[in-house]
């Protein structure tokens, strides 16, 4: 039997209409990870007329701005803008509705920069509540359907589904990222992937280091004795080369000394008193000073408290399973890093082998007991301050950050310094030593390029990814601040916003109208210092000097030299070195180059001058095989401090014939402070 045709032709159009149905996705925007990233780019879809959902894993927004960091990894307040700026602005009027204009807890909170953890997760909280963004907590990411180029779905191992025209990976490990097949690394590359100076092994840095020689052998000095737990017997490895290895984690605890709101440090059930040996040895070795861990003051006398000295709260070297691992994995990774941490507070607390002042400051204090009080009064969210990296279009580089190269698509600014810490604790000449620990002060801020946010071209077209950005592990350490998470997640959603409106790949969202609607939105993409502020010194290319100039990169070292980039001083190249002031004459660094052409040449020793600089450096020229000249240069500058001689210390006029072999060597034998190389400068002179 024939049906008619128009009840055919109904039918067609009625499977047409649910098969276009089925294919409309459930949201504009889906979020995966509720991060702060995670949070900001969610309100900023929804504040541009789209539809957001906000998938966790967890059971708490705001990641680590609601785990523990209370205190704020500024740089640059002036570069914060946008809803990470209304964020602020949202704490520091909670704490003056609450408290008043006038109140402790206000001056505490240093303009909404310095937060409870619970204050943090509530402000969170209603950034999607008023917007009415749902939110999926506890849900994991199983798989991604692509198609297309496309994520096309998220698969959730609970077995719910999720489609969108645009995804936002805001994980910290940036899972859905990898999932997705986007190219990543995970760990250090040598200096030498992108052309830069502080990437890689960075071995002899004094920053977190066991400064004083301390023995890591069971029994001190006898190697038969085996190592102190933690320790490895493998090398740090070549000085620039890369590695798997990951900075530290740790867990941001929020401490109090009030007795009436706090939990007494306790042993976990599985202590192990052997893991914190090294800590109390060096403590005994170093002398009086403060307690192993730095603690800063949060509003209603509560703190927040991370990483300090050589043995502390990091968790050195256990966590480099952590980016790629599953969550069975994760979770047993993170019960190992908070045992770890348990049971090094108790040991500082009550332990005859602590030295007693510090036994009696840290008894002081204990957890926070209206603070995190879901999971034991700990915090619930690891310091992950590094998993899996995108490697995209643009790779964001120390280069950057120094100011030597700019992204000319900017859609956030970075302002804090290089920030690594140690990833591995070694053995090296019958002592113990850090190695990974890293900070380099930048000129200023510096723009973040809208490429290292979204993968290379050709791979996942609706994918954005403002937290494991395109960027070196180096460059990575300056990004990786909360305040610019949230910047990123507030920019790649309105680059989503765009994409899925013109229906275009991330790729080819239009960066000039982008950037348009990001200003309009008080979002800050470039930076003028205020009149008051201290002008930034330049970085000087030392092919743009005149004469022959060599910068301390180019000299050859011995002893232990530590990279730094005053912000206030002019330094030759992307920075200088400098002693660590270790007045023991085991540092020398020597210019090494030959003359070209016989004639009368000054040579210039180039010094940052500060107060605290030596004033009597000892510097020997050699020419050839003359007898050596020592000289003495005073790099503090006057009395006051002030430069005196421009930052370039004379070393003589020498008459020089042509191939001459010239070497300048500075030494901190008996110095009165900070012996610094910046370059040296060889200039013709006439008769």
């Amino acid at each position: 039997m024939t049906r008619p045709r128009s009840i055919v032709l109904l039918a067609i159009l009625a499977l047409a209409a649910h098969a276009e149905a089925a294919t409309q996705p459930d949201y504009d925007l889906c979020v995966y990870g509720g991060t702060s990233a995670g949070v900001m780019a969610a309100a900023q879809m929804s504040d541009m007329g789209g539809t957001a959902l906000v998938v966790e894993p967890g059971q708490h927004l705001g990641g680590l701005t609601a785990g523990g960091l209370g205190a704020t990894d500024i740089g640059n307040a002036g570069v914060i803008g946008g809803l990470s700026r209304q964020f602020y602005d949202r704490v520091a009027r909670y704490y003056a509705q609450t408290y008043g204009e006038d109140s402790q807890q206000v001056k505490d909170c240093y303009g909404g920069f310095r937060f409870e953890p619970h204050v943090a997760e509530a402000v969170m909280g209603a950034f999607v509540s008023e917007r009415n963004i749902p939110v999926w907590f506890g849900e994991c990411l199983g798989r991604v359907r692509i198609r297309g180029g496309r994520i096309d779905a998220l698969v959730l191992q609970s077995g719910k589904r999720v489609t969108a025209r645009v995804f936002i990976d805001a994980t910290y490990e940036g899972d859905l990222m990898a999932a997705a097949g986007v190219t990543y690394t995970v760990g250090r590359e040598a200096n030498a992937a992108y052309g830069e100076t502080y990437d890689g092994v960075q071995a002899g840095r004094q920053t977190h280091q066991f400064t004083v020689p301390t023995s890591p052998y069971r029994r001190r000095d006898d190697p038969s004795s085996g190592l102190l737990w933690g320790i490895s017997s493998d090398g740090p490895g070549t000085n620039g080369e890369g590695d798997k290895r990951v900075q530290a984690y740790n867990l941001r605890m929020c401490l109090t000394a009030d007795p009436a709101n706090q939990v007494p440090f306790s042993a976990p059930p599985d202590y192990d008193r052997s893991r914190y040996l090294l800590l109390a040895r060096w403590l005994h070795r170093r002398g009086p000073g403060e307690v192993p861990y730095h603690s800063i003051m949060m509003p209603n006398g509560k703190t927040d408290t991370n990483n300090n000295e050589p043995f502390s709260t990091d968790y050195i070297g256990m966590n480099y399973d952590w980016p790629e691992a599953d969550w069975d994995t994760r979770a047993g990774i993170f019960q190992d890093h908070l045992v770890y941490q348990q049971g090094l507070m108790y040991f500082l607390a009550t332990d005859p082998a602590v030295p007693l002042a510090i036994r009696r400051e840290t008894a002081r204090w204990g957890l926070a007991a209206d603070e995190f009080t879901s999971t034991d009064n700990w915090p619930h969210q690891l310091y992950v301050r590094e998993g899996r990296r995108m490697v995209s279009d643009y790779v964001m580089t120390d280069r950057n950050c120094l100011g030597t190269e700019t992204a000319p698509d900017v859609v956030a600014m970075g302002a804090y310094n290089m920030d690594s810490h140690n990833t591995q604790r070694y053995v090296a000449d019958g002592r113990v030593l850090n190695e990974g620990d890293v900070q380099i002060r930048l000129p200023g801020p510096y723009p973040i390029s809208y490429r290292s946010i979204v993968p290379r071209r050709g791979e996942c077209g609706n994918l954005l990814v403002p937290v494991a950005v395109s960027a070196s592990h180096i460059a990575y350490g300056s990004i990786r601040m909360e305040p610019v998470f949230m910047v990123l997640g507030q920019s790649a959603a309105a680059a989503a916003w765009f994409a899925a409106h013109d229906g275009v790949a991330v790729q080819d969202v239009d960066v000039p109208r982008l950037q348009e609607r990001l200003k309009a939105d008080g979002q800050v993409l470039e930076y003028t210092p205020p009149a008051e502020e201290s002008p930034v010194a330049p970085l000087i290319d030392p092919k743009s000097m005149p004469g022959i100039v060599l910068d301390d990169s180019e000299a050859e070292k011995v002893g232990t030299w530590v990279a730094s980039a005053s912000a206030s001083a002019r330094r030759v190249g992307t920075g200088y070195v400098h002693d660590d002031d270790a007045r023991d004459g085991n540092a020398g660094l020597t210019y090494k180059l030959e003359i070209p052409d016989a004639g009368r040449y000054e040579l210039f020793l180039i010094s940052p001058p500060h107060p605290n600089r030596a004033t009597r450096v000892p510097v020997t020229v050699t020419v050839d095989g003359a007898d050596p000249v020592t000289l003495f240069v005073n790099q503090r500058g006057a009395a006051d401090g002030s430069d005196t001689n421009n930052g370039y210390a004379t070393l003589g006029i020498h008459d020089l014939p042509a191939g001459a072999k010239l070497s300048v060597t500075i030494t901190d034998t008996g110095t009165d402070g900070y012996v610094v190389a910046d370059g040296l400068q060889v200039l013709r002179r006439e008769p």
